[in-house]
């Protein structure tokens, strides 16, 4: 796509998750359970949806370090007696991938592990570090040997080399060469330790089930296991826990926080509660606010399944027009489901979304849809609302133009490839081939957030792919050296 258009080809056509914005990474942690191993298996088939490429967990039995790492889903390895029995031990910690950065290959899945002069170290990484591909150069050319293509290895490498004589501390010292976005869930011999970056990009939770306390991506893997949720853990808080209890740190200047917003659009789970905000009712808000500034005159409101149904709800509640699943979703169907034949390929979305024609012939259809990246999933949607016999296809997204790439663990393409970002609303409209095109506006997804609006200086979210206004320095983007903890401070 050399010229800046988005364009319909056989690969895309075929690859059902081209035109989503990928998952990123889910972690989970647990210290003192005697099956701590199959608990953490248990969050991570939670957590599922934040990475669907590899799964590992690393647990530690008080002698020794034992490691499964797999490529696929938690249930294809996990789901075995004699994987668990070969991870025993009253602590572990697990991660699903998606990877933002390094291959799909065996020795990038997490959690990583090392030998340090202090002991086993384990680390996994929810997030991406912008200055990684820098630290990387740094690190080799210094002498460090790496054995991923993974940004998080630069972590193993930088607690190692910290002279600092205690593991928290040197923990710590790596931290503050990091930029970017990170929630990292840590083993050692004898401490479960849990981190967010300064800002607080990615989420990370404390649970505790029977006494023993759990780090998590999302409240969604406690409710899994039956645990009850704590807290947030603070941005810039790192969180040691032992069988001493849990010590609470903040080594970094505080900062106001400024969460994903696009985990309440997209990432996580419905049924979790992210900031204290329950992510379904968020969901139907942002709907619900969509049909205040967007409304159109339609028969019936269609949500493009899974990530549209709430929004959806919420449109329809406000606006009044009768809400109806006009697309039903295969659940089934794996990107690679099968070689892509021609046939399949002419396929398209159908392998994976099919019109439920009895509820759109004849009618004025609204499609109700969380985001478009690139358009060409939208564009075989509307084709198949069309052929199903609707009268009028309506397009409605509960989120603004996605204008500007991720650097921060979402898999968005580059700029010239997103959609919004080389065309206008209504070349949007007529490359999609709807009646009508609009997204709820910046404001508006702030006002569904609670929020009265958007602080123009300090945003109150991490909105970046809307605004364009990223929250830290990018250094392997601009080729500059400074750390994020020296932008917080001057910040500060």
């Amino acid at each position: 796509m050399d010229d800046g258009q988005a364009h319909l080809t056989d690969d895309n056509i075929f690859d059902l998750d081209a035109d989503r914005l990928r998952e990123e990474c889910g972690v989970f942690g647990i210290f003192g359970h005697p099956e701590a191993a199959a608990i953490t298996a248990l969050g991570l088939h939670a957590l599922q949806h934040r990475g669907q490429e590899a799964a590992g967990i690393v647990a530690f039995d008080g002698h020794r370090f034992n490691s499964e790492r797999r490529l696929g889903l938690v249930g294809d390895h996990f789901s075995k007696a004699s994987t668990i029995d070969r991870l025993p031990g009253t602590a572990a910690i697990g991660h699903v991938r998606y990877s933002t950065t390094g291959e799909t290959i065996l020795r990038n899945v997490q959690p990583l592990f090392a030998e340090l002069s202090s002991g086993g170290f384990a680390v996994a990484h929810n997030g991406n570090l912008t200055n990684g591909l820098t630290l990387r150069r740094e690190l080799v050319l210094e002498g460090a040997l790496y054995q991923s293509t993974s940004d998080t290895e630069a972590i193993l490498h930088l607690v190692a080399r910290s002279r600092k004589p205690r593991i928290t501390e040197r923990f710590i010292d790596a931290l503050r060469e990091l930029e970017g976005a990170y929630s990292l869930v840590v083993l050692t011999n004898k401490k479960l330790i849990g981190a967010r970056d300064p800002l607080g990009i990615r989420p990370l939770v404390l649970g505790q089930l029977n006494g023993c306390y759990i780090l998590a991506s999302e409240t969604c893997a406690l409710d899994i296991i039956g645990a009850h949720f704590v807290r947030d853990i603070e941005n810039g808080e790192i969180v040691v826990i032992s069988e001493d209890g849990i010590e609470s740190l903040h080594p970094f200047p505080r900062m106001p926080a400024r969460p994903c917003i696009f985990e309440y659009i997209y990432f996580a789970r419905p049924d979790s509660i992210v900031h204290g905000r329950s992510v379904y009712d968020v969901r139907k808000a942002m709907g619900a606010q969509l049909a205040r500034e967007m409304p159109v005159d339609a028969d019936v409101i269609v949500p493009v399944p899974d990530s549209g149904v709430p929004a959806g709800i919420g449109y329809a509640q406000t606006s009044g027009i009768p809400f109806e699943l006009g697309i039903i979703r295969n659940h089934y169907v794996g990107r690679t489901f099968i070689q892509p034949t021609q046939t399949v390929r002419e396929l398209g979305v159908r392998l994976k979304h099919n019109a439920n024609r009895s509820v759109i012939e004849g009618k004025r259809v609204v499609l109700i849809d969380d985001s478009i990246v690139r358009g060409t999933t939208s564009v075989k949607i509307v084709q198949m609302i069309r052929e199903a016999g609707a009268k009028e296809v309506h397009f409605r997204i509960s989120s603004p133009p996605i204008t500007h790439p991720d650097y921060y663990g979402i898999d968005t393409p580059e700029r010239d490839k997103l959609l919004a970002a080389t065309h206008t609303l209504e070349e949007m409209r007529q490359y999609i081939g709807c009646d009508s095109l609009a997204f709820l506006s910046v404001e508006g997804i702030y006002r569904a957030m609670g929020e009265p609006g958007r602080d123009p200086l300090r945003p109150q979210f991490t909105d970046h792919c809307f605004t364009g206004q990223y929250p830290t320095h990018l250094t392997d983007v601009s080729g500059e050296t400074k750390t994020q903890l020296s932008l917080l401070a001057e910040a500060g």
